[in-house]
C-alpha cells in the first residue's frame, strides 16, 4: 500500500471513529468505501451487520430547507432517522434521506435518491429510487450473465 493510500485509509477510519463517537450505530463486518458522509447528526443513523456502502454515499438526516421559515417560526425543524438492515448494499453516489429504512439484503442502485422505505430483498434505483426487481430476480439475472463470454 502506498503512503498516500495509507493516509486516505487512516482518514476514513478516523472519520468513522468520530461518527461512532457522536452516536452512529455501526454493526460488524461492514464495508464502507471512501467519501461516505454520515452528515451532521450521525446519532440518527443505524447500520446493521455486513452492510456495504459504496463510495460517495450521503446520509441526510435533516431537511435544511426549513431554514427559510426561521424568521417566521424559529422552532420549525425536520429531522429523521435512517436504518440500514443486515447485508444491504448501497451503490455509489446514492443519497439516503431522513425517515428511511433500507431492508435486509436489499440493493440500492448507484446514483439513487432514496426517499421512502425499501422492503427486504428488493432492488431499487433511480431518482427518486423506486422498485426495479426482487433480489431473487437480480440474482438470477447476474448468474445468467456470469456464464456468458
Amino acid at each position: 500500500m502506498t503512503f498516500l493510500r495509507k493516509i486516505l485509509y487512516l482518514k476514513r477510519n478516523v472519520y468513522i471513529y468520530l461518527c461512532k463517537h457522536k452516536g452512529l450505530k455501526l454493526g460488524s463486518k461492514c464495508r464502507i468505501m471512501k467519501g461516505v458522509s454520515f452528515g451532521s447528526e450521525p446519532y440518527l443513523i443505524e447500520i446493521k451487520n455486513e452492510v456495504t456502502i459504496s463510495f460517495d454515499v450521503s446520509f441526510v438526516t435533516h431537511d435544511g430547507g426549513t431554514w427559510v421559515f426561521r424568521d417566521l417560526d424559529p422552532s420549525v425543524n425536520k429531522f429523521g432517522t435512517i436504518l440500514v438492515k443486515e447485508r444491504a448494499f448501497i451503490g455509489a453516489r446514492s443519497i439516503i434521506l431522513p425517515n428511511v429504512i433500507i431492508g435486509e439484503r436489499s440493493v440500492i442502485g448507484a446514483g439513487s435518491i432514496v426517499t421512502k422505505n425499501v422492503p427486504d430483498d428488493e432492488v431499487w434505483a433511480g431518482v427518486p429510487a423506486r422498485f426495479v426487481m426482487t433480489r431473487e430476480e437480480y440474482y438470477l439475472k447476474l448468474k445468467s450473465k456470469a456464464h456468458e463470454k
